[in-house]
């Protein structure tokens, strides 16, 4: 456009004069379907503004080599997996992820190491004139904190000479606002339903939407999915001519050792056979590096270099917090994990039964509107649980006393009910005995929440962010 500023593509050398509450501030009170009630239809959604936005910053996004990584379950995982990898042969790896555990300067890092808070509030100095340009002039609405925190992550990876960036899509994919990049590959991870009221209530029109990431041309690699997922999967890719990589069947494992310090196995591909460990727990995560494997290998067959070695070295070096992890070995025992609908719950339990000896599980529990409260609780109940129902501090999260009815209704033993995770996860730890387990989970913000408490980290909090009133909370159950 001819009245666009000049791009601000080199690192700034000084300190931003925003300060980073101020530049949070700016970011967060945008609109945020992410932590709003309002589940709103996609033609919220501008795939067209974000284009536009980018254009603003001279289409930076374009620029660097792109794994674009969407899915339901893992996806986080996933991501991380390939960006240690991708760093341990060497590369300048820029990481964009969502949601944040504790500070929203997780969402964009190099390697696995966020962005400095300083670099943060240059970033929204930097792209601030540009949202307000399209939020004014640009025909297509007000950018929203998930379209600015995006462009961030473009604009940094394009300063820090990025040679990758990994993107996790938001929401669904088709519309997301990481969906106009051009990828070097496209991987789709496990996907059952979730957000049913945005993408859709059937694992078909879920999958559609994933699908939208699926590029001309562009490989994608598809985790292990239920058979009408991978029909419009196939489907998509015939139509685009995008070469699918299947790992249930181009890739196989075998499962080694396992305990709480991690588990070893072994991953066949296309080039061969790596011997690989990780300190991430379950059996969803075997899957989730197979994926990644997959990624990589198809990295290589388009001419980067990636070694053996940096495979192993990668999965061994990942760190991803809240997925099924272990705060305290001392009795009694205390793991958090931020499953947040009835599959990941499913596959929780069976991790839990097979890593965890225990007595009785205490599980403080919280979900968000918009998640299956009563599905998850319903899966739980294998494990024979007492409840302690809480209410994160997402503007999302379902009244801990809705929750507390719908695990009575269910049959399973409630004990109390507060607002507060941290005292939910204090009275949990007071009643478990010594062969007892306590389980944080629910949802990230919840799981989030225990690890702050037990570690005494200091939330980042939004109070200009308020909580609507709960109207819309039974969305949860």
């Amino acid at each position: 456009m001819s009245d666009a500023p000049t791009t601000r593509l080199e690192p700034v050398e000084v300190e931003a004069r925003l300060d980073y509450d101020s530049a949070l501030r700016k970011v967060m009170g945008l609109a945020d379907f992410e932590r709003s009630t309002h589940s709103p239809g996609h033609s919220a959604f501008h795939i067209e503004r974000m284009s536009l936005l980018m254009e603003r910053l001279g289409n930076c996004h374009l620029d660097i080599p792109t794994v674009h990584v969407a899915g339901t379950k893992g996806k986080g995982s996933t991501a991380a997996m390939v960006t240690s990898i991708l760093t341990a042969e060497g590369y300048t790896v820029g990481l964009y992820t969502s949601p944040h555990l504790h500070s929203a300067v997780e969402r964009i890092r190099v390697g696995l190491t966020p962005v400095a808070k300083g670099s943060f509030a240059s970033l929204v100095e930097q792209v601030w004139p540009d949202v307000e340009w399209v939020g004014k002039e640009g025909g297509l609405g007000a950018v929203t904190t998930f379209e600015m925190l995006t462009a961030m992550a473009f604009l940094h990876f394009k300063q820090v000479g990025a040679d990758f960036q990994v993107m996790e899509v938001g929401l669904g994919g088709r519309l997301d606002s990481t969906n106009i990049v051009t990828p070097a590959v496209s991987i789709i991870t496990s996907i059952s339903l979730d957000h049913v009221a945005t993408l859709g209530g059937t694992l078909e029109l879920i999958a559609r939407e994933k699908a939208g990431i699926i590029k001309p041309g562009a490989p994608v690699v598809v985790a292990p999915q239920r058979d009408e997922a991978m029909a419009v999967f196939r489907e998509v890719a015939a139509e685009k001519s995008a070469p699918l990589i299947s790992v249930a069947d181009n890739m196989s494992w075998e499962k080694g050792e396992a305990n709480l310090d991690g588990q070893t196995f072994a991953v066949e591909g296309a080039h061969g056979r790596y011997e690989l460990a990780t300190r991430l727990l379950g059996d969803t995560q075997i899957e989730n590096a197979s994926t990644a494997v997959a990624a990589i290998e198809s990295l290589v067959d388009s001419g980067f270099a990636v070694s053996d070695e940096s495979v192993v070295r990668g999965v061994r070096d990942v760190r991803w917090p809240a997925r099924l992890e272990t705060l305290s070995r001392e009795a009694p025992v205390l793991v958090v994990d931020g499953a947040h609908n009835p599959y990941s719950m499913k596959r929780l339990v069976e991790s839990v039964r097979q890593y965890f000896d225990f007595d009785r599980v205490f599980v403080v529990f919280g979900a968000l509107g918009g998640h299956s409260g009563r599905g998850m609780l319903a899966e739980l109940a294998a494990l024979g649980p007492t409840i302690i129902p809480v209410r994160s501090r997402h503007p999302r999260s379902a009244p801990s006393a809705l929750m507390a009815a719908v695990a009575s209704d269910l049959g399973l033993r409630v004990v109390g009910e507060t607002a507060s995770v941290a005292h939910g996860t204090r009275r949990a730890l007071e009643l478990a005995g010594d062969g007892d387990l306590v389980l944080g989970t629910g949802s990230l913000s919840v799981a989030a929440e225990v690890i702050e408490e037990i570690r005494g980290i200091e939330p980042e909090l939004y109070p200009y962010i308020k909580r609507p009133a709960d109207t819309g909370a039974m969305s949860a159950v």
